[in-house]
């Protein structure tokens, strides 16, 4: 960076002889004979370094004891011309000159033939402390090792050297057995596939190990699945043969069906049409609601008021009633019901109406459960039914009786072929087909307009069952209206008790289900009897297994009861109960591990 002075130069302050640099210039005046005994002084000037004032030399580049006039002036790169000393810094201050130009005081710098003495002392140097100045005390007599002797009076220039400065972006991470290798100053292994599996290995088989024994316990403290029974018979049985013929009636329409096995027939069109006193089935059935009667009791105690006296009287203008009333009197339920049902009393139906909270409360009542029961083709405007505007179809009355005869206390009155009122006097059933056949009554009607009707009900012991059967035959006009009805149904009820026979369908040991436990393992069960079920050719019955009345247990014994198997429905039902074939144990640790769901 810098050029020195060729050696051999003549003194003489030539501007040829002055030193020039890339970054400073300075003049190097002619440097006078010494005097002996004297050592020379280098007066070198930069215009980058400050010259040491008098009295402020470092000892270790400045001759000790020597004082030096003046104070050396900062050199500022740009600036071409000196500025005058100030007063009180020496005689001759030195200016500040530009780079690359010399100062204009040059000469006068010196008095007297004195010389300044100049130290080149770097501001910072990137190799450590700068290099003392040639000449000056403690300067090396010999060069530094691997380096060139430099001639005498020839100055070395120092150079200033700047670490690289570089931006790195952030390395990402690298594998665990790759950084081990950095500290342990051993590489890697080579990367290949066993080694890659064997990292995954231990890096996985922790956490799937973790993971195992958490589910493991998950599937121990989990509750058991609740076990369940389930059917593997077949769910119906058809009885076999040609289907039977029934004696239907020449007119109106009927309808016959059994208790919990469906219906046996139909015949003509199902239209509502005017039923009379078979009306006060549902009168009956509707009070037997409100007010139940326990077996062998007369149930509630019903005060008889002046209307159902004079209604009494009405037996004149051709209605059903009971004369013998007395206002102020009271007859029981049992009795009230026994005479509707069995002398058709159009008087104490209406008095049974006003008592269950008025006429037309109670009309709406009977209407409502009518709708209950499906009877959607039927409408009552009256309790006895003597308003030709109460209307049914045979097959909507078949629906009412098979609800009748699942109460006792009231087929107990129908069956019977007369009631006697409490003054003793005896009243017929006009239904004729009681007490014959297994008959169980019901009810009769018979008006002008609505001719003869009857709902009828039978029995059937079939097997060691009691099969009920129920039929209704509506608007018969032959002569006489009431007994045409009557012996139409005579004749369908006995063909239907014909039809009916026993099947068996189920053997005492045949295994009809299973229990499984939700985990895999089915006990087979066992029907613990015969099942035997009655129906008629070509019907079809509905056969069903359900759980008992508590829950299934997680264990029992071969033999416990745990179910039950039904064939049928309604009053013609058998139950039979079932058993384990086997024990039933409780799931053991491997299915408890293993299960799923």
């Amino acid at each position: 960076m810098f050029r020195a002075v060729k050696p051999g130069s003549a003194p003489g302050g030539s501007a040829e002889d002055s030193e020039r640099t890339a970054v400073f210039r300075a003049v190097k005046p002619p440097t006078p004979a010494a005097p002996a005994g004297d050592e020379p002084i280098d007066s070198e000037r930069t215009a980058v370094f400050r010259a040491i004032k008098p009295g402020t030399a470092n000892p270790s580049t400045a001759n000790p004891g020597t004082t030096k006039p003046g104070t050396a002036g900062q050199g500022t790169a740009g600036q071409g011309t000196a500025k005058p000393a100030a007063p009180g810094q020496g005689p001759n201050p030195a200016g500040r000159g530009s780079v690359g130009q010399g100062s204009a005081q040059a000469g006068s710098e010196r008095a007297g033939g004195a010389e300044r003495a100049s130290t080149f002392v770097p501001l910072r140097s990137d190799d450590g402390p700068a290099r003392p100045t040639a000449g000056a005390p403690g300067a090396p007599s010999a060069p530094a090792p691997g380096r060139t002797p430099v001639p005498a009076g020839v100055r070395t220039p120092v150079t200033r050297e700047s670490p690289e400065r570089t931006t790195q972006q952030p390395l990402p991470p690298k594998p665990p057995l790759d950084m081990l290798a950095d500290l342990t100053n051993n590489p890697p292994p080579p990367p290949s596939a066993a080694r890659t599996a064997v990292r995954r290995f231990k890096i996985y088989a922790p956490i799937l190990v973790l993971l195992a024994v958490i589910l493991a316990v998950v599937q121990l403290v989990r509750p058991l699945p609740a076990p369940t029974l389930k059917m593997t018979t077949n769910a119906s049985y058809t009885f076999k043969g040609a289907e039977a013929s029934m004696p239907w009636p020449k007119e109106g329409q009927a309808y016959m069906a059994a208790a919990g096995l469906g219906t046996v027939g139909t015949f003509g069109e199902q239209k509502p049409v005017a039923i009379g006193s078979v009306a006060k089935a549902m009168t009956a059935y509707v009070i037997l609601k409100d007010f139940p009667m326990k077996k062998g009791e007369k149930g509630q105690m019903i005060p008889v008021d002046k209307t159902a006296v004079d209604d009494g009287k009405k037996e004149t203008e051709g209605e059903s009633t009971v004369n013998n009333l007395k206002e102020g009197d009271e007859i029981s339920q049992y009795d009230a019901l026994s005479a509707i049902m069995i002398p058709s009393a159009n008087n104490v139906a209406r008095l049974l109406a006003r008592w269950d909270g008025g006429q037309e409360a109670f009309v709406k009542k009977m209407n409502d459960t009518a709708r209950e029961l499906g009877m959607t083709n039927t409408t009552y405007t009256d309790p006895s039914g003597l308003d030709a505007t109460t209307v049914s179809t045979a097959e909507d009355q078949v629906k009412l009786g098979l609800k009748i005869v699942e109460m006792p206390e009231l087929i107990d009155i129908t069956r019977k072929p007369s009631w006697t009122d409490p003054t003793g006097k005896k009243w017929r059933n006009y239904n004729d087909l009681v007490p014959f056949n297994d008959s169980l009554g019901i009810k009769t009607g018979s008006t002008t307009k609505a001719g003869g009707n009857l709902l009828f009900a039978a029995e059937k012991k079939v097997g060691k069952t009691n099969q009920l059967i129920v039929g209704a035959v509506l608007g018969q006009h032959g002569v006489p209206i009431l007994g045409t009805a009557i012996a139409a149904s005579k004749d369908i009820m006995l063909a239907t008790q014909k039809m009916l026979k026993a099947a068996p369908v189920i053997r005492k040991g045949d295994v009809v289900g299973y229990v499984d436990d939700g985990l895999g393992t089915q006990v087979p069960v066992v029907a613990t009897a015969d099942v035997q079920a009655v129906g008629w050719p070509t019907l079809t019955i509905a056969i069903k297994l359900a759980d008992g009345a508590t829950q299934l247990p997680q264990s029992a014994k071969a033999g416990s009861e745990i179910g039950m198997l039904t064939v049928g429905e309604g009053a013609s039902q058998v139950k039979v109960p079932v058993a384990l074939q086997s024990d039933l144990t409780t799931p053991g640790l491997g299915k408890k591990l293993t299960r799923v769901g």
